[in-house]
C-alpha cells in the first residue's frame, strides 16, 4: 500500500547461537496504531530494538518511509523519524523532569519550547513536577515522562514497550486514552504490550508473535474475538 509507513520483510534477530526472531514479516500504515501480543520470550522486544538500531538484525529489511534502515545506528534511526519508549522507561533518575525532556530533543538545534509545551499539555503532571528530578516521580509519572521524552524529537513513529507494566489500573487506562491522542494528532503508532485486551481494543492492526514468527495477524477487533487469541491471552 502506498500509506506503508515501516515495512519488515523476513527480520531475523540472533543472540549468538539462539534466534529470538525468525523470519518476521509485517507492515504498519501511516496514522495506525499496530500491536504486537505474544507471550514472554516471543521475540517482540528483539522486534521493535532492532527497528531502533540496538540490535543488529542476522538477516531480513526495515524498510521506513522507502529508506532502507536495516543495520544502521540507533542515532540515524532517530534522525529518520523513529523513536522506542523502552521497557522499563529509563528515564534519568537525576535529571529533572524537564531536563529528560530536552534530553529527547538532543538531536535538533531548533527551537524546542512549543514540543516541551505539547508534552506538558498531554501530560499536565508533568508540568506540575517540571523541576522535579525524574527518580522521586511515582511509576506513573515516570511512564509519563518516558512518552515525552519520545515525543521532543517529533518521531512519525514512536514504539512502545509495555508501557503498561507495573502499573496501577487506572494509570493504565490514564496512558491509553494518552496514546490514542498522541495517534490522533498524527503519530504512528507500534506497540508491545502484555495487556493483550487492552493493546487490542486500541489497536487497529495485530500481530501475534511466538517463539520468534508471526502467528496471526488482524484488526485489533478480528483478533479480540478470536478463540485461540482469548484462549492463550484473554484469560477467557
Amino acid at each position: 500500500m502506498s500509506d506503508t509507513l515501516l515495512h519488515i520483510e523476513n527480520l531475523q534477530v540472533r543472540y549468538g547461537g539462539i534466534e529470538a526472531v525468525k523470519g518476521v514479516s509485517f507492515d504498519v500504515h501511516e496514522g495506525e496504531i499496530v500491536t504486537l501480543i505474544g507471550a514472554n520470550g516471543a521475540g517482540k522486544s528483539s522486534t521493535l530494538r532492532s527497528i531502533a538500531g540496538l540490535e543488529k538484525p542476522s538477516a531480513g529489511k526495515i524498510i521506513f518511509r522507502g529508506d532502507d534502515l536495516t543495520g544502521r545506528d540507533a542515532t540515524s534511526i532517530v534522525k529518520k523519524g523513529i523513536t522506542l519508549v523502552p521497557e522499563g522507561r529509563r528515564i534519568f533518575a537525576d535529571l529533572t523532569v524537564l531536563e529528560n525532556l530536552k534530553v529527547g530533543a538532543y538531536l535538533r538545534n531548533d527551537d524546542i519550547s512549543e514540543d516541551i509545551q505539547w508534552v506538558y499539555d498531554l501530560f499536565p503532571r508533568l508540568k506540575e513536577r517540571s523541576w522535579q528530578l525524574g527518580g522521586t516521580l511515582s511509576g506513573g509519572e515516570q511512564q509519563m515522562l518516558a512518552v515525552g521524552r519520545a515525543l521532543m524529537s517529533r518521531p512519525k513513529l514512536m514504539m512502545m514497550d509495555e508501557p503498561s507494566l507495573g502499573l496501577a489500573p487506572l494509570i493504565v487506562k490514564d496512558i491509553f486514552t494518552i496514546i490514542k491522542e498522541i495517534n490522533r494528532q498524527g503519530v504512528t503508532i507500534l506497540l508491545i504490550e502484555q495487556n493483550a485486551n487492552m493493546a487490542l481494543k486500541t489497536a487497529d492492526a495485530g500481530y501475534v508473535m511466538e517463539t520468534g514468527r508471526i502467528t496471526l495477524s488482524g484488526t485489533g477487533e478480528e483478533l479480540l474475538t478470536n478463540e485461540g487469541v482469548k484462549a492463550a491471552y484473554l484469560g477467557s
